[in-house]
């Protein structure tokens, strides 16, 4: 030990600096999900080495070890295991499993070579970390476990009255493995999505953010992928979720239902925590906003203003906005659809959670009106409208895995459906000429008649006719009509699909 208390150190954050709050001692605080400036404002900076949050045990326990092993004069650590998103998310807990249990060699459930904590949670760290430093740090560092802030706070000053512990040894950094995607080239602005459960969409989105979304610095550290304003729509999602058997989405049932309850159930105010969507939706505004919409449905079952917003404008100066700001709710032909925007969404870790969330808002205004009313509505799509659309850089390999795994299955079996809402495309030849007669996609009335020789016009003027056509339906048609017009030209007999 080292008999002098009044020893200043300087944490070297070298992994997300711009997210933790920096201090002078020798005890780090990690927050969880709590907010960090809460704790921070109850100590002096130099009773503290550092403070940070830690939301997810599969993306931020590799980052707080990194650092850790950068700063080996940091010998005790407090962890604020405090809030209900905390037990759901579990990182707070799978730190201190690692840190009571250890490790061992194994993959993530994307099929990486890591670190795989000995806890039930599913936790992860690099494995370009050494099992040896990975063993120091647990040998070396105490502990201790807080359930609220004052005990957080209590333990961080006791710490601060004990003598200043000699470093465990030299710093040492394990840089980060670097994975640059291949962009290709794409719109910047407005992008469609659209798939029958949110499982299968979730696979599009991330497919289209990767291919062509361009790579930013996101304010904060490190980098995201982004498309800004990007619509999905959930066609067909059952009513107790679709999850993929084996399940490669980031979130389960268990998960699934603690989250659920953030967006429909009301909340208390808590130190430390921010808000939930249920308090921004149900108390936050001193109204109600779900009963107001299921009531104005009720009352006008055709009304166009059936609007929640969660943006509050004292969210400018306090920070800490929201990600979902503004959900409207509207009755289209007997169906319920619902549409929501988020401001910033991150869509590997967190749309399909949001997805699911919100198609139960919508499930609980849908039963809501049936039992209050004569009404009895189906269950339309859910709509989705993202922003910033993005993918932080630490989950780029994971989502490779995903795409690799997932998405030519996805689209060969949507491929095989052969459906598209702009309809259906007959071609024939009469009279030396290619006939091409466009028909509904349910009934199979004809809405349209193209004429004429040229496969090259005929495709244009189908195309400038339906601009939403079905990208695989499009090059269908060009093939088709290409073959038509080498019938015609060397005389012989042309069969649609044949």
């Amino acid at each position: 030990m080292i008999n002098n208390s009044a020893i200043q150190f300087k944490y070297n954050a070298l992994y997300k600096p711009n997210q933790l709050i920096c201090g002078t001692g020798q005890t780090a605080i990690v927050t969880g999900w709590s907010v960090k400036q809460t704790i921070a404002k109850h100590l002096p900076s130099d009773n503290y080495a550092v403070i940070g949050n830690l939301y997810s045990p599969t993306r931020g326990i590799s980052f707080l070890i990194r650092n850790l092993l950068a700063n080996p004069y940091v010998r005790r650590l407090v962890i604020l295991n405090a809030t209900k998103e905390d037990k759901n998310a579990g990182g707070c807990q799978c730190l201190l499993d690692f840190f009571t249990h250890g490790f061992t060699e194994g993959k993530s459930d994307t099929g990486r070579d890591c670190w795989v904590i000995k806890s039930p949670i599913t936790g992860y760290i690099d494995i370009e970390i050494s099992a040896t430093a990975l063993e120091i740090l647990r040998q070396n560092i105490e502990v201790k476990e807080a359930k609220t802030i004052t005990e957080a706070v209590d333990l961080v000053n006791s710490y601060s009255t004990k003598e200043t512990l000699e470093p465990w040894g030299e710093p040492l950094i394990f840089p980060e493995v670097e994975v640059t995607p291949t962009v290709l080239p794409g719109h910047r602005y407005g992008h469609r999505i659209e798939g029958k459960t949110i499982a299968e969409t979730w696979v599009k989105i991330i497919h289209r953010i990767k291919t062509t979304g361009t790579i930013r610095p996101t304010g904060y550290d490190g980098k995201w992928q982004e498309l800004i304003d990007l619509m999905a729509v959930v066609t067909d999602e059952p009513e107790n979720f679709y999850f993929p058997e084996p399940n490669y989405l980031p979130i389960d049932r268990t998960f699934l239902e603690e989250y659920i309850s953030q967006i429909l159930d009301d909340s208390p105010y808590r130190e430390g925590v921010k808000y939930t969507y249920g308090q921004r939706l149900r108390s936050w505004f001193g109204k109600d906003q779900i009963e107001q919409v299921i009531n104005k449905l009720i009352g006008e079952i055709d009304a166009a203003s059936a609007v929640m917003s969660l943006w509050d404008v004292q969210d400018h100066d306090k920070g800490g906005s929201p990600c979902l700001n503004h959900i409207w709710v509207r009755v289209v032909e007997n169906e319920l659809t619902l549409t929501a925007t988020l401001r910033s969404n991150d869509m590997y870790m967190a749309w399909p959670a949001n997805a699911m969330g919100l198609r139960a808002l919508q499930k609980h205004i849908r039963d809501e009106i049936a039992k209050r009313s004569d009404y009895d509505l189906q269950m339309g799509p859910l709509i989705t409208i993202s922003q910033s659309a993005h993918i932080y850089s630490d989950c780029w390999q994971h989502t490779d895995l995903i795409i690799q795994k997932h998405y030519q299955k996805i689209i060969n079996t949507e491929q095989q459906t052969y459906y598209d809402p702009v309809g259906n495309f007959l071609i024939e030849i009469q009279d030396d000429n290619i006939v091409v007669t466009r028909t509904t996609p349910g009934s199979g009335e004809i809405v349209a008649c193209y004429l004429g020789k040229d496969p090259l016009r005929l495709s244009r003027e189908i195309c400038a006719d339906s601009p939403a056509i079905q990208a695989n339906h499009a090059v269908y048609l060009g093939i088709e009509l290409q073959k038509a017009w080498l019938a015609i030209r060397d005389g012989l007999n042309y069969v649609q699909d044949r």
